[in-house]
């Protein structure tokens, strides 16, 4: 049996769609489904129920799915073995977090860790889509949400803090509101409505306006914090954000102190298998150290 196929099959199970699973492999819908049908003509069996909303396992797929899993597991441990018992930590580490904290807080604290630990080969992957951990499209996340899957292993790594930001530039040219109700004769900027918000509670100020007034419209949306964070001082308008990110990258100015967002709580997680690998404590101690002492 071809591994790279089977490979593919477990991609394609998970996200029951060819075109889904060929987006994550860098391959095209016609060329998963044509490994798929290989796969199905080698074994004699059919895999997948073809439906128009997508597909589903058959009771072959299931079984295939099961030995799959277990396979890749036992390659993953040996790998993680073989890794454990050296003496320095050393091999490739995939960490993916989410664009907000990838881009302006981890590139500029990681150079460190590189030099403390040059075997390690690191690759960061910084999306707001949460990676599947399970199926090693990454080996550790730094989440701005708790993990939905059971079978990871997390810890709480720091609480942010959330305020209402405008440039020096554009309070000169409009005043400072007063008061949240105030905001609604201001040029508001929000995170633009999408399924992959970056943290619970991205929009609450938006939210909060909404309820005041349900005719309220922001003046501009953005699906990405660090655009927000540019447009703001830029003197395009004013937005709830991040405090450290402004504070990190931005002049901008806090306003309305008294009012701040809901908390933003951080995870560090990774899958269980991983728990004794030398290069994931050495990343996850780093960083525990490093937000420790850091306001956030």
């Amino acid at each position: 049996m071809d591994w790279e196929k089977l490979k593919i099959f477990r991609f394609v199970a998970q996200e029951q769609s060819f075109t889904h699973a060929g987006s994550k492999l860098n391959l095209s819908q016609s060329a998963a489904s044509r490994q798929i049908k290989k796969l199905e003509e080698e074994l004699n069996v059919m895999l997948f129920h073809r439906h128009a909303r997508g597909l589903l396992l058959t009771e072959q797929g299931e079984t295939l799915l099961k030995y799959a899993n277990e396979i890749f597991d036992k390659i993953s441990s040996a790998e993680n073995s073989l890794t454990v018992n050296k003496e320095e930590p050393q091999g490739s580490l995939r960490v993916t977090t989410t664009i907000a904290f990838g881009s302006v807080w981890l590139t500029t604290h990681i150079n460190e860790f590189l030099e403390k630990y040059p075997e390690i080969s690191l690759s960061l992957i910084v999306s707001d889509s949460d990676l599947d951990l399970g199926m090693r499209e990454a080996d550790i996340a730094i989440r701005l949400s708790p993990p939905r899957q059971q079978d990871l292993i997390q810890r709480h790594l720091l609480t942010g803090h959330m305020g209402i930001f405008a440039s020096h530039e554009y309070i000169k040219k409009h005043g400072t509101p007063s008061s949240v109700s105030d905001l609604l004769n201001h040029r508001i900027v929000s995170y633009g409505e999408s399924s992959n918000i970056p943290f619970p509670g991205t929009n609450w100020l938006i939210h909060m306006l909404s309820k005041i007034d349900v005719n309220f419209q922001p003046i501009l949306e953005i699906n990405n914090i660090v655009g927000m964070v540019r447009a703001v001082e830029s003197g395009i308008g004013i937005a709830a954000l991040p405090t450290v990110m402004v504070r990190e990258i931005s002049t901008c100015e806090q306003i309305l102190k008294d009012i701040e967002g809901p908390p933003i709580e951080a995870f560090f997680v990774y899958p269980a298998e991983l728990r004794a690998t030398k290069r994931v404590t050495a990343f996850r101690d780093f960083i525990l150290e490093k937000v420790k002492n850091f306001e956030f």
